[in-house]
């Protein structure tokens, strides 16, 4: 091979080193711009003496003060969604006995999360069984911890399976919105054959995508009519009729 040639080669090899350098780290900085939880849905929680607040950055675990029934939910947070923003929607669980450990998956995308569901339960020891959920894609990843021998059942957020669960016993309660314009209420449907024959399908009318959570407006989604204290009422009425 000439000088010229490999002089060409190696400036075209340094070109695609640096184009994929530049696009990770451009990746990384949009994965890690993420939706910041609103504050007063966070201070009613924090000022709520039935529900105990213990966060990192990577989780927020949320223990009823008083009375837990032993029972607990791991979360997997929505993409590019701060796990905090969730704790408002979850609380009522909370009030309800329940015990919530909401967590940041890898670079804030559930499709990208390796770690065990044991990562997440050793969170809350005092927790003997476990539900999985998420919302959106959050969801999508906690349908993929669902066919663990100690999970007791699945919940989902405006989100699907990606996997077969079809043939499982678990209690599975999948939640959506009316006016949902991203997990829309059409692609619920469309999904609904990967869950159980008994999957609880709950849609909550004048929900859209981002109601399930307290984090501000989403690009693509539709626009929410319900009050966040009704979109909080339901989810807990939804999941724990399931659950009882």
């Amino acid at each position: 091979m000439s000088s010229r040639r490999r002089g060409a080669l190696r400036t075209a090899v340094l070109v695609l080193v640096a184009a994929i350098v530049v696009g990770a780290s451009g990746f990384l900085v949009y994965a890690n711009v993420t939706s910041a939880a609103e504050r007063e849905p966070l201070a009613e929680v924090a000022d709520d003496p039935a529900v105990l607040i213990d966060y990192s950055r990577d989780s927020v675990v949320l223990t009823p003060a008083s009375d837990p029934n032993g029972e607990g939910l791991v979360f997997i947070a929505g993409a590019k969604i701060e796990p905090v923003a969730y704790a408002y929607k979850l609380s009522g669980l909370v009030d309800a006995g329940y015990t919530v450990v909401i967590v940041r998956p890898f670079l804030n995308f559930g499709l990208f999360e390796t770690r065990p569901l044991s990562a997440f339960t050793a969170l809350a020891p005092g927790v003997s069984d476990w539900y999985v959920g998420g919302h959106s894609l959050g969801g999508v990843k906690a349908c993929m911890y669902a066919d663990s021998p100690e999970v007791r059942g699945l919940v989902l957020f405006g989100s699907y399976c990606a996997n077969d669960l079809s043939g499982s016993a678990m209690a599975v309660v999948s939640l959506s919105g009316s006016d949902d314009g991203l997990s829309t209420p059409e692609k619920i449907d469309a999904n609904k054959a990967a869950l159980p024959a008994d999957t609880t399908f709950v849609e909550i009318d004048g929900a859209n995508h981002a109601a399930f959570g307290d984090y501000g407006l989403q690009a693509g989604d539709g626009e929410s009519s319900i009050d966040d204290s009704d979109m909080r009422d339901a989810i807990t009425e939804a999941i724990t009729g399931a659950w009882r």
